[in-house]
C-alpha cells in the first residue's frame, strides 16, 4: 500500500461525504465507512463512496453469537470491502466463523481495545491488568483464530507487531502532532504508528474537519 490513510467518513448527509471523499481521494489510501455513516446510508451508501475507486473499510465492529456473525458476513459479500472489523472478544469460535464467511478478498480484523478507553475504564468493565495486557492477550487469540490482524491504538502496536509479524494492523485515534485529541484517550502522531508496524492509520477530525480537507491530508502524507 503505497498510502496507509484511511480517512474515515463519518458525515450525516450522503451527498456531503462523496464531496469529502472527492476533495481528499489524491491524497488518502481508502475510506472508512463506521456505523453512524452505514445506519444512515446502507449499501447505498457504500456503492457511493465505492464508485470513487478506492478500498472501502467497513468498520462495523460485528459481536453477536458465531452464527449471525457469520450470517452477516456473508450478507455483506456484495459489498466488497477491503478491510471488515469484528470484536475480537467476541471469543475464538465467532473470530473463526466470520473469517470463514468472509469475502476472499476482504481481510477481517479484530477490535481489541477501543481508543477511547484507558486502564481505569477497563477495570470498570471487570477486566483485569492494563490496556497493553488485555490488547495484546486479545491480539493473540486473534492470530490463533486465522483472522488477518486486529485494531489497536499506536500504544500496542509496536508490541503486537513484534509478536505477529505477518499481522495487519488497524491503527485509529491518530492525530498529528499539534491537534486535538478530542474523545481519544490513547493517541499517537500517524509517523509513530506507521514507524511501529502500523498497516492502515485511520484519521477522522483532523481531515474532515479541517478548513481544508484537501490540504490536511496532503499535510499528513507527507509525514508518513
Amino acid at each position: 500500500m503505497s498510502n496507509p490513510v484511511y480517512l474515515a467518513l463519518d458525515v450525516p448527509r450522503l451527498r456531503d461525504a462523496v464531496a469529502l471523499a472527492e476533495k481528499v481521494k489524491a491524497h488518502v489510501g481508502g475510506i472508512k465507512l463506521g456505523l453512524e455513516f452505514f445506519c444512515a446510508h446502507g449499501a447505498h451508501g457504500v456503492h457511493m463512496i465505492g464508485q470513487l475507486g478506492l478500498p472501502i473499510f467497513l468498520d462495523l465492529k460485528l459481536y453477536d453469537i458465531p452464527n449471525t456473525v457469520a450470517g452477516a458476513m456473508h450478507a455483506i459479500h456484495n459489498l466488497e470491502p477491503a478491510i471488515i472489523t469484528i470484536h475480537a472478544s467476541g471469543g475464538r469460535a465467532m473470530m473463526e466463523d466470520a473469517k470463514a464467511a468472509a469475502g476472499e478478498n476482504t481481510k477481517v480484523v479484530g477490535v481489541t481495545m477501543l481508543t477511547s478507553m484507558d486502564d481505569r475504564d477497563l477495570e470498570r468493565t471487570g477486566i483485569k491488568g492494563n490496556a497493553h495486557d488485555q490488547v495484546m492477550r486479545l491480539a493473540d487469540l486473534a492470530q490463533e483464530s486465522g483472522l488477518d490482524g486486529i485494531v489497536c491504538s499506536g500504544h500496542e502496536v509496536k508490541s503486537v507487531h513484534d509478536r505477529w509479524k505477518d499481522g495487519y494492523f488497524v491503527v485509529p485515534g491518530l492525530r498529528p502532532a499539534g491537534s486535538a485529541v478530542g474523545d481519544q484517550k490513547r493517541v499517537v502522531t500517524p509517523r509513530q504508528a506507521r514507524d511501529d508496524g502500523a498497516s492502515v492509520l485511520v484519521i477522522g477530525r483532523p481531515i474532515s474537519r479541517a478548513e481544508n480537507p484537501a490540504e490536511a491530508a496532503r499535510a499528513i502524507e507527507a509525514t508518513l
